[in-house]
């Protein structure tokens, strides 16, 4: 009975795996989309059949977020986006290089770096500057030795994981 219901519930997860891998490879029609997404969406109008299926679902799925928005956050990332496209190549690809790294932490060393942050954010804008600015005069190698002692520091220190990862 006990194997019948392993075997069944491994089926079951690979079934949704490989429908999930599948679904990314179909296309979504320009037809399909909401009258709200085509309008977020019109500068892609003539281009959408031509996009990649895994374009149009990050496409689609930021017109959602676009809509649901409020008045301020849409501001706000309008902002986000024109000081993203502002940035160089090469910064854009280490600041994605640093975002696929964090993705790969485990929970408890996201939880660390966010907590970290938390603090960061909440100091004085004076004490904030003071430690941009001693962290601008180091060298590459006392940066790196800074870095490890950090880490070394974090992980003798009990955390609480009040945020999902």
């Amino acid at each position: 009975m006990k194997v019948k219901r392993i075997v069944l519930i491994s089926a079951s997860l690979l079934l949704m795996i490989n429908g999930a891998a599948l679904a990314q490879d179909v296309r979504i029609s320009w037809e399909s989309l909401s009258e709200e997404q085509q309008r977020v969406l019109q500068p892609y109008n003539h281009a959408w059949e031509n996009l990649e299926p895994e374009r149009q679902a990050r496409l689609s799925a930021g017109a959602n977020r676009w809509t649901g928005m409020s008045r301020r956050e849409r501001s706000a990332a309008k902002d986000r986006f024109q000081a993203w496209r502002e940035l160089s190549p090469e910064r854009r690809n280490a600041i994605r290089s640093r975002y696929a790294e964090f993705q790969g932490m485990s929970p408890r060393d996201k939880a660390l770096i966010r907590n970290a942050y938390e603090r960061y954010r909440h100091m004085p804008l004076d004490r904030r500057q003071e430690l941009r600015d001693r962290y601008r005069k180091m060298t590459p190698d006392q940066r790196q030795r800074l870095r490890e002692k950090m880490r070394d520091r974090a992980t003798d220190r009990p955390t609480t994981i009040d945020r999902g990862s």
